[in-house]
């Protein structure tokens, strides 16, 4: 295997478009800082190469949003969780006293989803 990869075999090789590959590499107009860290390394002309490491993430990545082959749009309100600096643990467990089974279980699943986040962005 090469040393760096070029966008188009980082496709081929996980099965995602290039597109969501870059997406998931842009930086978030609201934020202006990356939406992923660490997916690809970029030359002085911006263009994407990715390592080993590289695709690891973006592998890892790639099971956290389409578990059992479905998109897992939770990670977007996870996304906003974990930017939302006025969202604490305690809020949470104050307002799962007052939410539906139902939704107690969707967010045991959200907190879920964050934690495997925080492993995969390490």
């Amino acid at each position: 295997m090469k040393k760096y990869l070029n966008i188009k075999e980082v496709s081929k090789i996980t099965g995602l478009k290039e597109h969501v590959i870059r997406y998931w590499d842009s930086i978030n107009p609201k934020t202006n800082e990356l939406r992923i860290q660490g997916i690809s390394t970029k030359s002085k002309k911006g263009t994407r190469y990715f390592n080993k490491e590289n695709l690891r993430k973006i592998e890892n990545l790639k099971k956290l949003m389409y578990q059992d082959g479905d998109y897992n749009n939770s990670l977007r309100l996870a996304d906003k969780l974990i930017n939302n600096k006025t969202f604490t643990k305690l809020n949470l467990r104050n307002e799962e006293k007052s939410i539906k089974t139902s939704e107690q279980e969707k967010l045991r699943k959200i907190d879920q989803i964050l934690k495997n986040m925080r492993i995969l962005l390490k």
